[in-house]
């Protein structure tokens, strides 16, 4: 199928910006390093055209599409946020998958710059695991919360924060575990940096101001690949 031919699916949505798939086939490509041109290469296509994709809302064929998820090494359910309500590791493990472990200065390169995690507490109700958004300053991992809840109970505590990324379409993926004390901020020149500094809102939304920064003891981490 031709990008003419593709083109003719295209319905514009009554808004201006990048559709889903758009923002899909952008993260996947940086995901993997590649440049338009060596994508489109990949899939017999115009890097205008996917230039298009990325950032304009449209609802390509399936066959561009097919051909795009082989390009990028995924899968058009992937691609066209059909998996979005599923948890990630569905898919099948890969071929002679090899766990390795990772040294703390890979692990450290995994983490930053900004993401999100998931702290281990222990809260009057028993232990919890909540994910946050969390930014790496000075080698120590920050994220802010609301005093009441749940991730604010790792104030003075030692905790456990673990961050990972899983690759469904080529069953292999990373997990670092950090390790340290966590303290509630209070200098308010940290604060200020720490807000200057930071990558995005709390996805969660509402009030969360107060900042916790937790200082590392141990860092591990432990990577599958696959043939």
């Amino acid at each position: 199928m031709s990008d003419n031919e593709v083109r003719g699916t295209h319905r514009r949505p009554p808004r201006d910006g990048r559709g889903d798939i758009g923002r899909r086939v952008t993260a996947r490509r940086e995901q993997l390093g590649l440049s338009r041109e060596e994508v489109a290469l990949r899939a017999g296509s115009a890097p205008g055209y996917l230039q298009y994709i990325e950032e304009q809302p449209s609802a390509p064929g399936i066959g561009f599409l097919l051909r795009l998820a082989d390009a990028l090494e995924t899968t058009v359910v992937e691609l066209t946020g059909g998996n979005v309500e599923l948890p990630p590791g569905m898919g099948r493990a890969g071929h002679r998958p090899v766990m390795l472990e990772l040294s703390p200065d890979e692990c450290r390169a995994l983490m930053s710059t900004h993401g999100v995690g998931r702290v281990a507490v222990t809260t009057a109700d028993g232990p919890a695991i909540v994910p946050v958004n969390y930014q790496v300053t000075d080698g120590a991992i920050a994220y802010r919360t609301a005093a009441d809840a749940v991730p604010a109970a790792a104030a003075g505590s030692e905790v456990a924060f673990e961050v990972d990324h899983i690759d469904d379409a080529m069953s292999q993926g990373w997990s670092v575990l950090v390790v340290g004390t966590a303290r509630v901020v209070t200098d308010p020149s940290v604060v200020r940096r720490l807000e200057a500094e930071a990558h995005t809102s709390p996805w969660a939304g509402g009030d969360r101001g107060l900042w916790l920064i937790i200082e590392p003891t141990r860092i591990s981490g432990r990577r599958i690949k696959v043939a």
